[in-house]
């Protein structure tokens, strides 16, 4: 499994990824989901994969093949965002019908899930989640941001801190706290942490991190995030059963039978 998040901000595009795959407890390998495709000057795209490895590594291939060829409709040829996120819904699900039947005999599935994003002059930076069916969605003003694999462990953190607004900065460490609440309650994702911030109309890969469990700047954030989060738990609103100073009523009362049978009028 794997968890991967892309955001579009008013600044540019931030992508976040793990690296760890696995194929059962004995099987877990660090493989990159994380893939460029730039034409100099013109486009800069970025491609997160998540799914079976052997689906994404395919369509990861193809991708790069088509487009050193020049083949119409590519990475290299797309005239839009929405081009390219067709081309690689169609790429995808192809790639996938190959090996289906062979492998829905064995029970492994060969789905994969994907998110296209970049840049393509002349036109906005866009981010586009593409299904194992070859459809997709993209961002909006409420939700400027994608995710696929592991999800739902960091979404909370990006629907309360992520806007458009946000500077690329603040997004980039929304996105690993994002990721790294991931790591803590599922042993299928895992370091190193790849982090590509890229600003709107620079085509250019300026800041790339890529971290590992050790990293000192990794560790620093999420000491940050647990002392912090521990202490505005503190200080949340106490109920105001908490400040009474009986302390025996704050639990359940329990009556011996002998109490009932005080209590019971007579006849």
């Amino acid at each position: 499994m794997t968890y991967c998040v892309a955001i579009k901000l008013e600044e540019g595009l931030v992508f976040a990824s793990d690296s760890r795959t696995n194929a059962g407890v004995d099987q877990v390998s660090t493989y990159s989901k994380m893939h460029t495709f730039e034409t100099e000057g013109e486009r800069l795209l970025m491609v997160l994969t998540a799914g079976n490895l052997a689906t994404t590594q395919a369509v990861i291939n193809r991708l790069k093949r088509e487009m050193e060829e020049g083949i119409e409709g590519s990475l290299g040829d797309a005239s839009h965002m929405s081009e390219a996120a067709e081309y690689l819904g169609r790429v995808n699900r192809e790639e996938q019908e190959k090996h289906s039947e062979a492998l829905s005999r064995s029970g492994i599935a060969a789905e994969a899930t994907l998110i296209i994003g970049g840049q393509i002059r002349g036109e906005e930076p866009e981010i586009y989640r593409v299904y194992p069916q070859g459809n997709y969605i993209t961002t909006s003003c409420h939700t400027p941001f994608l995710q696929i694999g592991e999800s739902k462990y960091g979404k909370p953190i990006l629907d309360r801190i992520v806007t458009p607004e946000s500077d690329l900065g603040d997004a980039a460490r929304c996105a690993l706290v994002s990721i790294d609440s991931t790591i803590r309650s599922n042993l299928t994702v895992g370091p190193p942490i790849e982090v590509f911030v890229y600003e709107a109309g620079s085509f250019a890969f300026e800041h790339y991190l890529c971290l590992e469990a050790d990293n000192d700047y990794l560790r620093a954030l999420t000491h940050a995030w647990d002392e912090n989060i521990r202490k505005a738990f503190q200080e949340l609103p106490r109920f105001d059963w908490e400040a009474t100073r009986d302390r025996k009523r704050r639990g359940t009362l329990f009556h011996t039978r002998s109490d009932d049978k005080a209590r019971k009028p007579s006849r």
